[in-house]
């Protein structure tokens, strides 16, 4: 498995990479099947559009930031090269959380339940993160390390851990799981964008002893302690939420 040329197409000289462009595509299927399903929870559609273009900003300054942070070491001689993220360098768990921040806020501000809202987005995330993840495989970034197997992706001559592919296909199948869960059995408030924290947090965990290129903190992989920390959290607010839950929400 070889990636093609990073570059999908070029407009009047500026090249469109693909690593942006799987980016946006993700991103824009979630925004259209959350502005649908949204009167499901009692949201206002027109809702998910003001709120999208509030989390657009702060999924790119989220994300950036916190891989600039946690590899400092890679710009610290060239702060310009902070702004140059079309060739890679955007950390999802970073992306995730001044997201569920500015979300949180902007929720409050129009007087939207907060776990609505995000019960909401849980089946969607994983979905753009699907899709997004490509942008790894076209930039050949974020792989494993080295391995003979069938699947491997090819680069230099060398095959390594499609790791890339590895977090497409459960996300994909967290998003198919979690849209049944959240049609047909969400009992609570909070459920789903629970159970979403604790099966990503899972995968991401086991994904990441297998890359080359982690985000460090110390002597420890930056995201599989993120992971752990969020499984534990997670789960401790999914008992809370469940016990303050008196009646079904399905009826």
């Amino acid at each position: 498995m070889r990636a093609p040329d990073p570059i999908a197409f070029s407009i009047f000289g500026l090249d469109i990479m693909w690593y942006g462009l799987l980016i946006g595509i993700g991103f824009l299927l979630a925004v259209l099947i959350a502005y649908y399903r949204a009167p499901k929870y009692n949201i206002d559609p027109d809702f998910i559009l003001t709120l999208t273009i509030c989390i657009i900003p702060s999924a790119i300054i989220g994300a950036r930031l916190y891989y600039v942070i946690f590899s400092w070491d890679n710009f610290s001689d060239d702060l310009l090269k902070i702004f140059d993220i079309r060739s890679g360098g955007l950390a999802i768990h970073g992306g995730l959380i001044l997201c569920f921040i500015v979300g949180y806020f902007v929720c409050k501000h129009y007087k939207v339940k907060f776990l609505e809202a995000a019960d909401l987005a849980a089946p969607v995330i994983p979905l753009a993160q699907a899709i997004g993840r490509w942008g790894n495989f076209f930039n050949e970034e974020a792989h494993g390390g080295p391995t003979d197997l069938p699947w491997a992706q090819i680069i230099g001559g060398t095959g390594y851990h499609p790791t890339f592919l590895y977090e497409s296909i459960w996300c994909f199948l967290l998003f198919i799981f979690l849209m049944y869960l959240s049609e047909n059995k969400r009992k609570f408030r909070g459920q789903i964008i629970c159970l979403y924290g604790i099966l990503y947090s899972v995968e991401r965990f086991f994904v990441e002893g297998l890359r080359t290129d982690s985000l460090m903190i110390g002597p420890l992989r930056q995201a599989q302690v993120l992971s752990l920390s969020l499984i534990i959290a997670c789960i401790i607010i999914y008992i809370i939420l469940q016990k303050r839950s008196k009646i079904s929400i399905n009826k």
